[in-house]
């Protein structure tokens, strides 16, 4: 991931290398944590809604908190308290996995469990492509990846080469067309699990079909965004737009916010392989 600051790697020993800058990340003894939130005291996180089990994190440098927590594992769910503020107990803004949705916990997930098929798949060209734009809701009576991973073979009899997959990152509701997204990183439960989503791509690709992911980089969803709650420098006024909250890539602090949305570019393509990104509004 060599776009990427890699600053976050200054403490960590070899073995704890973190692939990107924020977020949680499975290791072999624990999971570590990450997150931005430089106008805050404190930084805890909860695990399962029990006050027993908080964790404080530790202040860095620009703004971030981290901790190593020996323990931690793939499908533990857990939020961050700020300012021991009992009360205030929110999702992490680089949560891989919502299970309930953008007003629920996040949960931990390993991206190294999926067992991948495709290392001798070449990716795709500019050129020659037919491209079938996809909403994974609506593609099947079923609205998952699973079903939709079923289909697949006949868009490619049909001379698809190239799907494009509408947005997919957490939005709250039960259904949408996903322009409205909150939770930057976490594939929407509403199609399935993050390890359902790289079956589609494993698929796609075991087929002859590329896979391109529209992201939505424009504004931030309204309904269950708490990133103001870590930062109010996620959001900008210099720039209105029509669908919400306009990004902070140029102003006052905008360094942190650029590389979690750089961070977030490279996890889609490394983490789900998908063949490119489309950039919704650009």
């Amino acid at each position: 991931m060599s776009t990427l600051n890699k600053s976050f790697h200054a403490n960590l020993p070899a073995d704890r290398r973190r692939r990107l800058p924020v977020g949680a990340e499975v290791f072999d003894a624990g999971a570590h944590f990450r997150v931005w939130a430089p106008d805050r005291r404190s930084v805890e996180i909860v695990f399962d809604s029990q006050d027993s089990d908080a964790v404080a994190l530790e202040r860095e440098d620009g703004g971030y908190f981290s901790a190593f927590v020996k323990g931690a594992e793939a499908g533990q769910r857990y939020r961050f308290r700020l300012d021991n503020r009992r009360e205030a107990l929110f999702p992490d803004p680089a949560s891989r996995y919502q299970p309930e949705g953008p007003f629920g916990p996040s949960q931990i997930v390993d991206p190294r469990a999926f067992a991948w098929a495709d290392s001798e798949w070449r990716g795709v060209s500019l050129s020659g492509q037919v491209i079938y734009e996809m909403h994974v809701g609506t593609f099947t009576p079923e609205g998952a990846w699973r079903a939709a991973a079923e289909q697949l073979p006949e868009l490619a009899s049909a001379g698809v080469t190239l799907i494009q997959m509408m947005p997919v990152a957490d939005f709250p509701g039960r259904c949408g067309w996903g322009y409205d997204g909150v939770n930057f990183f976490a594939p929407t439960r509403l199609y399935g699990t993050p390890d359902d989503l790289q079956a589609f791509v494993n698929q796609a690709h075991a087929v002859g079909l590329g896979v391109i992911l529209d992201v939505v980089y424009n504004h931030i969803g309204l309904a269950g965004n708490f990133l103001g709650e870590f930062s109010p420098h996620y959001a900008s006024r210099r720039h209105p737009n029509d669908w919400g909250q306009a990004i902070n890539f140029d102003g006052p602090h905008c360094e942190a916010v650029r590389e979690f949305f750089i961070a977030n570019a490279c996890y889609w393509i490394e983490e789900f392989h998908f063949d490119g990104l489309r950039f919704d509004a650009a």
